[in-house]
């Protein structure tokens, strides 16, 4: 994706009602990319679209619906063309401690971030792979390389997404599609402003998008920022497990 793209490409985004999808979404319009916005809420699509019309449109979405999810991708391509590239940053984020353990918390997590991510998968590798072309990249998280105290439930869906992704890419390059997985640390969005506790190496959902632009411009699978917490949790995730887990046992947070 290069500064001098007019608008001849298309770019789907879903979970662009608000945080990375939003940031991205206009970060491409602005460069000239006609963008199909999905999210739940129609109201903040609306609103997204009214900032940059005739680039952004809005396609409802839940993507917890695996027939919506085609019929969107039927929609959009009937109307708009073929998808160049499909971002996929819808999720959702919750802590849990092992008192108040939810199994049911813990389906509905997986049921949103990684099923339905899944869902949205099968409506575009079929059509990318019978054009043998397209970019899809996926919204995992560095939370996915390690457990972390209060991160078990919202970690293992985003290892779960980087796993399926590490086996997908072959494959798909053998389709001539590319796809890419996308880790980033703590971004200042709706959903980390939910946390009570110090966030490392913050960065602002502009920065974040301006670095997922830069890696869906290269070629390597995995965009991860920012790069000190990259540095920090792949080397914590590298450690012998008494060494790991004596370094998160100290996060433990005092329950009542």
């Amino acid at each position: 994706m290069a500064e001098t793209i007019t608008g001849k490409r298309l770019a789907w985004i879903t979970g662009a009602s608000s945080g990375i999808g939003r940031a991205v979404a206009l970060k491409l319009a602005d460069r000239g990319w006609q963008v199909a916005a999905s999210a739940r809420s129609v109201e903040k699509l609306n609103i997204l679209a009214a900032e940059r019309p005739g680039l952004i449109q809005a396609y409802p979405l839940d993507i917890t619906d695996g027939w919506a999810s085609s019929e969107v991708v039927r929609n959009i391509e009937q109307s708009l063309g073929s998808i160049d590239l499909a971002l996929f940053s819808a999720g959702a984020y919750m802590r849990e401690s092992a008192r108040q353990f939810d199994a049911g918390q813990l389906a509905e997590m997986f049921n949103l971030n990684v099923v339905g991510t899944g869902h949205v998968l099968e409506a575009v590798m079929a059509p990318m792979i019978a054009r043998r072309a397209g970019h899809i990249a996926v919204v995992a998280s560095v939370a996915g390389y390690i457990g972390l105290p209060g991160g078990g439930v919202y970690g293992a869906t985003k290892s779960a997404l980087i796993t399926l992704c590490e086996a997908l890419r072959p494959q798909l390059e053998r389709e001539g599609v590319v796809l890419q997985v996308i880790n980033p640390g703590f971004v200042d969005t709706p959903m980390t402003k939910t946390n009570d506790f110090p966030m490392p190496f913050l960065i602002k959902e502009d920065e974040a998008a301006d670095a997922i632009i830069k890696g869906l411009e290269s070629s390597r699978f995995e965009i991860v920022f920012p790069w000190r917490m990259k540095v920090a949790m792949k080397l914590l995730a590298a450690l012998p497990y008494p060494i790991s887990l004596a370094v998160t046992r100290r996060m433990l947070r005092k329950e009542a």
